[in-house]
């Protein structure tokens, strides 16, 4: 009789084994249909969760208290997210004719524009013989143009006789380039905003009557991200670390090719990573690393004091270890003293209850409910000054927050020694306590770090067209022309023209006032201006005094 009855309980404990294994995989398999033949999107019916959770809604009406009526105005629902040559003697292969010297003769068919250039300082008391011309490729809105630089010829009598003098090139971002600053500016936003591969460029420039490889556009889209980094992008990242309130920060993965193998067999690309900070309303960056680890993020952000948003992963851990706690920087830099908060975000919460709930679990859908209510509460404040908002935060939504957490602990502690999404969401919320709670420091600071998901698009979009980068270099150079471009659409500048326009000032550009070139500060500058200057391809250009307000430089 006792052996049955063990038997009984062994079978009855695998029994129990086998149903949480089943529940788990039914769970799982609802997530993967519900992710594959529905949406990606976390939609959530809040009609039905306000008819369930009608009784809750009031015990947390209760909480909170009764909002002022001017304060119940909320902006709608809560959010929800060629063949080889031949081989020559002795068996080498001969090197390829250089192609480097373009025919003119071939752009003859496009628009012209014509610029003549005159030296100041020989009109009108030489004579004037004639011009010296080049081209270049430039572009308009509709097509390509040809832009004749016409550089006048002087006969100069001097005490040695008659010479000839021809007017200087002016200072330009590539010297002896054919792309003019409108064409260089085309092709790089032809390819990081709309995710136009370098391929399919030199297909329709073909179309168009002219020949412009895939590998001359790749050296004119690295040199440029390669000088803006140097210059604009680095003063926009001085300036950031210097006055930014909050940092927000997210990555995101890039297939890099692999550099040639001695035996020449072929490698997969490696992976390397974008990480896109969003400093306040100023800047965006796009960071490129070749591996995401805790000592890239520490580079990253070395120096850097106030709060930063992220998700929980743990390589951002080291950014929020207190100062005499941190390790020593391995590669000779100095200490990072600075002070960082953690701010984490709701939608990262939210997302884990979301993929619990799928499976019906009806604890994730109250889980949903609340935290809907903190992002409805919090819409109707959007606008109103800092202190208000976190006047309003303290005295309505603080009750709701710690009534959460005191309910998650809870139900965390039910479902903690069994694996599923339940006990992943309701564990991720309750070691995030801190900084979920952090909204409640500042009216400035955001429940979620939504801005920086919407930035990396940009590369997730192109990551499926171009598919991979060349290299570490070039990855860098990519990164560099992201920040400029985020950071125009940031400051609602259209990317092309401001491009074409940063390109063109650069080369005449003060190095210590990089600063006022950034997309934040360009509308201001622009208009210092002349208009007439600025519109031209190359030539002189008149630099405008230090505003009397002058931004900080780098």
């Amino acid at each position: 009789m006792t052996a049955l009855i063990k038997e009984r309980d062994r079978v009855t404990e695998e029994r129990d084994k086998l149903r949480k294994a089943y529940e788990r995989v039914l769970e799982e398999l609802q997530l993967l249909r519900r992710r594959i033949f529905v949406a990606t999107a976390e939609r959530v019916d809040t009609s039905q969760l306000l008819l369930d959770f009608a009784k809750k809604q009031a015990e947390l009406d209760a909480l909170a208290g009764a909002l002022p009526k001017e304060d119940v105005e909320s902006s709608g629902a809560p959010p929800g997210a060629s063949s080889p040559a031949e081989p020559g003697p002795g068996g080498k292969t001969p090197r390829p004719k250089p192609t480097g010297r373009r025919d003119v003769s071939a752009l003859e068919h496009l628009p012209q524009e014509r610029l003549e250039l005159t030296d100041p300082d020989l009109e009108g008391k030489a004579e004037r013989i004639g011009f010296e011309e080049s081209s270049k490729l430039g572009y308009r809105r509709g097509g390509l143009v040809r832009v004749v630089i016409a550089r006048a010829k002087y006969k100069v009598a001097g005490p040695a006789g008659v010479t000839l003098d021809t007017t200087p090139m002016p200072p330009e971002s590539f010297q002896r380039s054919l792309a003019a600053p409108s064409l260089i500016a085309h092709v790089i936003t032809d390819k990081f905003c709309d995710g136009l591969p370098l391929y399919r460029q030199e297909d329709r420039f073909k179309r168009l009557g002219v020949d412009i490889d895939r590998g001359t556009m790749s050296r004119w889209v690295a040199d440029a991200g390669a000088l803006l980094g140097a210059t604009v992008i680095e003063a926009m990242r001085k300036d950031a670390f210097a006055t930014a309130f909050c940092l927000a920060t997210d990555a995101t993965g890039v297939a890099i090719q692999p550099e040639p193998a001695a035996d020449k067999k072929r490698q997969p690309c490696r992976r390397g990573h974008f990480f896109v900070v969003i400093a306040d309303r100023d800047h965006v960056f796009f960071d490129y690393q070749p591996r995401e680890t805790s000592a890239a993020v520490g580079r990253m952000f070395h120096g850097f004091s106030g709060y930063i948003q992220a998700d929980a992963k743990s390589v951002y851990d080291v950014l929020f270890v207190p100062p005499p706690e941190r390790p020593p920087p391995q590669d000779g830099a100095d200490p990072d003293l600075a002070e960082r908060f953690e701010v984490g975000c709701w939608s990262h919460a939210r997302r884990k209850f979301w993929e619990a709930a799928i499976a019906k679990v009806e604890v994730a859908r109250e889980a949903l409910f609340r935290i809907a209510r903190f992002f409805e509460r919090d819409a109707g404040w959007k606008g109103k000054p800092p202190a208000t908002i976190k006047d309003l935060r303290n005295k309505h939504l603080r009750p709701e927050l710690e009534s959460f957490f005191a309910w998650a602990e809870v139900e965390y502690a039910k479902v903690k020694d069994q694996r599923g999404s339940l006990r992943s969401a309701f564990g991720y919320a309750v070691r995030q306590r801190n900084a979920l709670m952090r909204v409640l420091d500042d009216g400035r600071l955001k429940l979620d770090n939504n801005r920086s998901e919407r930035a990396l698009r940009a590369v997730a979009v192109g990551r499926k067209n171009w598919l991979f980068i060349g290299s570490d270099d070039h990855a860098d150079a990519a990164g560099h022309l992201l920040s400029a471009i985020a950071s125009a659409r940031l400051h609602y500048l259209d990317p092309e023209v401001y491009l074409r326009e940063l390109l063109r000032v650069l080369p005449h550009w003060p190095k210590s006032r990089h600063l006022e070139l950034s997309p934040k500060y360009w509308a201001t500058t622009r208009t210092r201006l002349d208009a007439a200057q600025l519109a031209a391809e190359l030539g002189p250009l008149t630099v405008p005094p230090v505003p009397e307000q002058e931004p900080v430089t780098n």
